[in-house]
């Protein structure tokens, strides 16, 4: 089976459910133009926008990565892990994280987990995102910054989080060096 895109996935649940570019607009509160391109550009945003389009189309946050039937147990070898988001601020901006879903194909969670490379990008700009739910991060390798409500948090190789989404916050590498994570993020039904 071809996996769709994330934009295609967004413009068939979109034409599925006759919501207009203008609705999805209203119901996300995410401007036409950066709709547009998440569309029709490939551009991935990050999961706080990702999160509101999919609230607007009453859908999972992970219906934009699942491609087949719900397997339980679950088990991505590393060897099999596919990168299937590179997250993107605008579209001519360099990538800024690549997501790697350790939870597609089982189409009933109520997680998310990811294994998520940060490269140097993630911490230069500090654009703020909340949601509802909860977020647990380990750091594998380098150091990532965690802005948090008003408090910044250094985070290195090993060290945990866990907080409340619903904070605006903001997760990306601390310095010039790459970092990476697993996260897990619950988003309440």
């Amino acid at each position: 089976m071809k996996f769709e895109k994330v934009g295609q996935r967004i413009t068939k649940f979109m034409e599925q459910k006759g919501i207009s570019p203008e609705e999805m607009v209203q119901r996300t509160g995410l401007e036409k133009k950066f709709l547009q391109l998440v569309r029709e550009e490939d551009v991935y945003p990050s999961l706080g926008p990702l999160l509101k389009i999919a609230r607007a189309l009453g859908v999972r946050l992970g219906t934009f990565l699942d491609d087949q039937v719900s397997q339980d147990p679950l088990i991505i070898r590393k060897s099999e892990r596919k990168g299937e988001m590179s997250m993107l601020r605008a579209k001519d901006k360099p990538v800024e994280s690549k997501f790697y879903s350790l939870g597609r194909g089982k189409t009933d969670r109520h997680m998310e987990p990811f294994f998520i490379e940060m490269l140097p990008e993630s911490g230069k700009e500090k654009k703020l995102s909340s949601h509802e739910g909860e977020e647990f991060i380990v750091v594998m390798s380098g150091e990532i910054e965690v802005v948090y409500g008003q408090d910044t948090h250094t985070l290195a190789t090993g060290d945990s989080i866990y907080y409340n989404s619903v904070v605006p916050h903001h997760v990306g590498c601390k310095g010039e060096q790459g970092a990476s994570i697993y996260a897990v993020l619950y988003f309440p039904e």
